[in-house]
């Protein structure tokens, strides 16, 4: 059976969606730099509270608050929310501690990963199915990774930890049936008591850098527009595509990382660690074959299949 025009609209928009939350993600480090003066975890904290506000504002002005009500009767929502929240904010604390370290390759090493995961989770979870060429460039991506984590010499906790992290988010975003800027403000407002807790004990101890530095007070505000941006980019994209082709267009995210590092900020970069990207790309490469043929070829869902 062909996919319907409904559907197929739906899947584009999907993947315009993506594209730019994953643009977003991977440019962010530029902005993280920025404000490098700043601590991982007040820098977290900040992007929950200004998160936060945001979203209120833009609920206010523009979607109203019928669906938050509707939502606050659903507990087993709220409960996957808070959830995927926990993920997140995890997921940002280490991500962004990496790049104070000078670790963004080893981060965008998770961002590599962690299609695979979603890839996996795709299959056992959700019982999505792989068409023959998208199995080859699982096998390239994965001969890549392996390659790379070999290369690291020791376990790349940072990266595993990011894979892992986001791969679940994705998972979770994908089976719970509410809309992105609901949803996310949800998850924003269970953690910003965590925020609020932590910027309140920096301030006790004289270690609270909000409120030392114009151009850095300027900055954090904005850390609310580039992480609620991209989530609710990406909420859409999970929602209207196969977690199989989440996990793939997420490479976009980690090759700008790895642009970043390599040519921007000027980490280690030797051959050996090349021939471990260079692999990657080559799954890219028939991925987009894939991708580009699969409008000729019958949809079929993986209940059917089975």
């Amino acid at each position: 059976m062909t996919a319907t025009l409904a559907d197929a609209q739906r899947r584009r928009q999907g993947v315009i969606a993506t594209l730019i939350a994953f643009t977003m993600w991977g440019l962010m480090p530029l902005y993280f730099k920025a404000v490098g003066s700043v601590s991982p975890g007040e820098i977290v904290a900040h992007r929950v509270l200004w998160s936060v506000v945001f979203l209120l504002a833009l609920l206010a002005l523009w979607r109203g608050f019928g669906g938050l009500r509707r939502l606050a009767a659903q507990p087993r929502l709220i409960g996957l929310l808070a959830l995927s929240a926990s993920l997140t904010g995890s997921n940002w604390l280490v991500f962004v501690w990496a790049i104070s370290a000078d670790r963004l390759l080893e981060a965008s090493l998770g961002y590599f990963i962690n299609p695979l995961v979603s890839i996996l989770l795709g299959r056992l979870v959700l019982g999505e199915r792989l068409r023959p060429l998208q199995q080859a460039a699982v096998a390239l991506a994965c001969t890549g990774v392996a390659w790379r984590v070999w290369q690291v010499g020791s376990l790349p906790w940072i990266a595993l930890f990011l894979a892992g992290t986001f791969g679940l988010y994705g998972l979770l975003r994908k089976r719970a049936p509410v809309d992105a800027i609901n949803s996310l403000f949800v998850e924003t407002l269970v953690t910003a008591p965590l925020a609020i807790a932590w910027l309140a004990w920096l301030a006790s101890r004289g270690t609270l850098h909000f409120g030392t530095d114009i151009l850095t007070d300027a900055l954090l505000p904005l850390a609310g527009v580039f992480t609620a941006v991209p989530l609710m980019l990406f909420a859409i994209g999970a929602q209207r595509l196969p977690l199989s082709m989440v996990g793939f267009l997420q490479y976009l995210a980690p090759s700008l990382n790895f642009l970043l590092a390599v040519f921007v900020f000027h980490e280690p970069f030797d051959a050996g660690q090349f021939a471990g990207f260079a692999l990657i790309w080559a799954a890219l490469a028939v991925y987009s074959v894939d991708m580009l043929r699969a409008p000729r070829l019958p949809v079929v869902s993986p209940a059917a299949e089975r």
